[in-house]
């Protein structure tokens, strides 16, 4: 497999407290908040979700449903972007939330920078949909999914997660909530510092 890293957007959330519906496909400054991710990520691939994959159409990504079923939360969204990028010769992919529209656009570079298997981004908290990982633990997480393991930092940490601190000024900011969204249409009305 080659040096590439293949940028995986999670999108698969029921998005319970938004009332349901994909927060992805929220209005942003005039464009889907998963567009924003998608231009940040710089090197999006694909797009993790469930359902009809004719809603993601627009956006030119193949859409990857979950191979495990009953919805077992996002590193079945991680487990479905290995498998995609081991069929394309891709050693590695970089995760990031749909619903998370201002993390840095270098953080593909800052996470590859620290050189092991699983690298978590951190900052106010670690979150673990931002993260850089090796294709070939794709064996490892499926067995691990399919024996009931659901918590991402706990899978994560078990294989030796390297955490790398991202400053800023909350930078993985998601929405999750009508008030959460207001609060980006507000952030990024801003100024340029959050385009």
């Amino acid at each position: 497999m080659g040096g590439e890293i293949a940028g995986i957007v999670l999108a698969g959330g029921q998005s319970r407290r938004m009332g349901g519906g994909d927060k992805g496909l929220l209005d942003l400054g005039g464009r889907p908040v998963i567009a924003h991710v998608i231009e940040r990520l710089g090197c999006a691939r694909a797009i993790s979700a469930n359902g009809d994959p004719a809603r993601f159409a627009r956006f030119g990504l193949p859409v990857l449903p979950d191979s495990v079923p009953d919805w077992p939360g996002p590193l079945a969204g991680v487990l479905a972007g290995m498998d995609w990028a081991a069929g394309q010769g891709i050693a590695r992919i970089l995760t990031a939330a749909a619903d998370t529209p201002f993390f840095p656009r270098d953080l593909g570079t800052r996470l590859a920078a620290a050189k092991a298997p699983v690298v978590m981004a951190t900052g106010g908290g670690d979150h673990p949909a931002f993260a850089m990982w090796d294709v070939a633990l794709r064996d490892d997480l499926r067995a691990a999914l399919h024996s009931g393991t659901r918590r991402m930092r706990n899978w994560m940490d078990a294989r030796g997660a390297l955490r790398v601190e991202i400053p800023g000024e909350d930078p993985f900011f998601n929405i999750n909530t009508p008030a959460d969204l207001d609060a980006a249409r507000r952030r990024l009305a801003e100024g340029p510092q959050w385009t």
